[in-house]
């Protein structure tokens, strides 16, 4: 079959990129393997150097049915790689770790704070702080787009909904760094793959930095105690439908999932996203001429491109067949987000940029089931109110220099991307 390289994808992958590995996305996503994989072996083995191998499963269609079927699929059991025992599962176990009715339960605390409703509400604060953030990095006519927009924003907006101080964004920043770029020497001291972690296997991704986490949600809950709020933190700590409240070790769990998940996805999208327009012009003019009706479709398509959250695995639970294939109980299914965003079964050119793009229910939000993202509005919004607080500031823009990528095959990140730009 034809390999293509599409914009941000990685340059010298073959097709027979090893996905089990970080290395194979440290420049960018190996999706001319994924184009292969869809098309000749949808349902595919892959051997682990530290592991017992996963099934990666590529297909839109065998996505969506998977995700959907809990009972069969189950997340309990890990919702990523990394193999862990009961103990260091019970420990670490987070929302994301739960299937109905327990996940149900968990996530009825925070509903209410991630509505479509209550999002909009915050439309004005949020693009009071994406102005402040722009308008500072535009002082200068070259900046790392990274540390000057992508970064300090979500984090920001999620500290405004936790209800931390600002003047914590930073370091809040750097933990959430460390955990969920735990295979990134550039992020962490204790890369996953490459150093004795054993001591911090009861924290989240094995990480120091989730320690540090958990002492600091434990301080926001003694400051809750002391005076409730009406921020995310204090509906951690309200008893659940039946009375009874959130354990210790659930709590902390839930603060690093927001903390972590909050802050690198939306990141990672932003990021993309002005990797595109810099790259190309004509995403750009149509960004800087957009009506509301392609504002409502621009931020969705550059989502489904981000991909940021590249898999989430699920163990089978029983013995399952398709596509020819025997995948067995208790093997690791690994469903590649990003591989389905971009089947053309599905998706027109879903190599293309589209902003206007109507058909569109990607899968980076899980799409539908128990575990569609609590954040996805947010995440749109931040999205858009970044893009065009930024288009509208700027004649032109382009890239003034080479960007690097995560070193993950789980979050795809570019973590550096230098700009230059001509302000209006």
């Amino acid at each position: 079959m034809k390999l293509r390289t599409p914009l941000a994808a990685a340059p010298d992958d073959d097709g027979y990129a090893d996905i089990a590995t970080h290395d194979a996305f440290s420049k960018g996503v190996p999706h001319n393997t994924f184009d292969r994989l869809r098309e000749e072996d949808p349902i595919a083995w892959f051997e682990e150097e530290n592991g017992s191998g996963f099934w990666a499963i590529t297909r839109y269609d065998d996505i969506v049915d998977f995700n959907q079927n809990y009972r069969k699929f189950t997340t309990t059991k890990g919702i990523r790689l990394e193999e862990m025992t009961e103990e260091e599962m019970e420990e670490r176990r987070s929302l994301m770790e739960l299937d109905p009715p327990q996940h149900t339960e968990q996530r009825k605390l925070v509903n209410k704070a991630f509505t479509r409703k209550l999002i909009d509400t915050y439309e004005p604060m949020l693009r009071e702080i994406a102005t402040k953030i722009i308008e500072q990095a535009l002082r200068n006519s070259e900046f790392e787009a990274l540390d000057a927009i992508a970064k300090p924003l979500p984090m920001r907006m999620l500290g405004r909904i936790l209800g931390t101080p600002e003047e914590d964004d930073k370091w809040l920043v750097k933990q959430a760094n460390q955990m969920i770029a735990n295979s990134d020497p550039d992020f962490t001291d204790h890369v996953i793959d490459q150093v004795d972690t054993e001591k911090y296997r009861f924290a989240p991704f094995r990480s120091p930095a989730g320690l540090e986490i958990f002492k600091y949600a434990e301080k926001q809950a003694e400051l809750r105690l002391q005076s409730p709020g009406d921020d995310l933190t204090t509906m951690l700590l309200q008893p659940k439908k039946d009375g009874t409240r959130l354990s210790e070790s659930e709590y902390k769990n839930f603060f690093a999932l927001f903390v972590s998940a909050g802050n690198d996805t939306t990141r990672y999208t932003i990021s993309s996203s002005l990797h595109a327009i810099a790259n190309r012009p004509d995403l750009f003019l149509q960004l800087r001429n957009a009506d509301e009706n392609l504002w409502e479709t621009a931020a969705d398509e550059f989502i489904r491109w981000a991909s940021s959250t590249m898999h989430f695995r699920r163990t089978a639970q029983e013995d399952t067949e398709r596509h020819g294939k025997l995948i067995k109980a208790n093997d690791k299914v690994v469903l590649w987000f990003i591989a389905g965003n971009r089947d053309r079964r599905f998706f027109d050119a879903p190599h293309q940029i589209d902003l206007a793009r109507k058909n569109n229910p990607h899968l980076a939000f899980g799409r539908s089931g128990p575990h569609n993202c609590l954040g996805l509005w947010l995440a749109r919004l931040e999205t858009r109110i970044v893009l065009q607080e930024f288009v509208k500031r700027v004649k032109c823009v382009s890239q003034s220099g080479p960007v690097s990528h995560l070193r993950s095959n789980f979050i795809n990140g570019i973590k550096t991307l230098p700009l230059s730009v001509q302000v209006v």
